[in-house]
């Protein structure tokens, strides 16, 4: 039985369904979601809302916020599963010296795809127009180790059963399971 993973991060692109997977899971498997949005400075928010993308500077501080955000959950005995678009191998890296059993649900999604769902909640500090941007940021992690590959388009309950199935890999729940 391979070792238990301490932590998840739920990544991908602007309107892959981080939010709403994420919290399937939780809901499934157990575990504390944790939206990583919610840790943006004001900064970031501002400047996504004005249609330009963040650049490595600009998330440096973020992810450093999130994997102690990360850390801390562990060590207090909980499995959180973060939403992140942590695009690129360094964020990715920079989350596992946080938690290095960490596992990645990566939640695959066709520029158009991403488009139309960003286009459908306008509530969202992200604009349509940054969805190029987040493709031509993104270094798929297909070839890095605990990582999940999902098509977002499933269904919320089929993409959460499988990544139910993959965590029972890992050693089963292994957390309390909270509501």
């Amino acid at each position: 039985m391979n070792a238990p993973l301490s932590a998840i991060v739920v990544m991908g692109v602007a309107g892959c369904g981080k939010s709403c997977i994420g919290a399937a899971i939780a809901l499934k498997s157990g575990g504390r979601l944790i939206e990583g949005d919610a840790f943006h400075p004001v900064a970031n928010i501002e400047k996504m809302t004005a249609g330009i993308p963040l650049d490595d500077e600009d998330r440096a501080g973020w992810l450093t916020l999130l994997g102690e955000e990360l850390r801390i959950a562990v060590q207090s005995g909980e499995r959180p599963i973060l939403t992140c678009s942590a695009l690129k191998r360094r964020y990715r890296d920079t989350l596992r010296d946080a938690v290095p059993e960490l596992g990645f649900v990566f939640l695959e999604l066709s520029p158009a795809e991403a488009g139309r769902r960003i286009m459908a909640r306008p509530s969202h500090f992200m604009p349509a127009t940054l969805i190029d941007s987040q493709f031509a940021a993104l270094e798929p992690p297909s070839d890095e180790p605990l990582t999940l590959t999902l098509d977002a388009t499933r269904s919320i309950e089929v993409l959460a059963e499988s990544v139910d199935h993959w965590l029972k890999r890992y050693g089963g729940p292994a957390v309390v399971r909270t509501a």
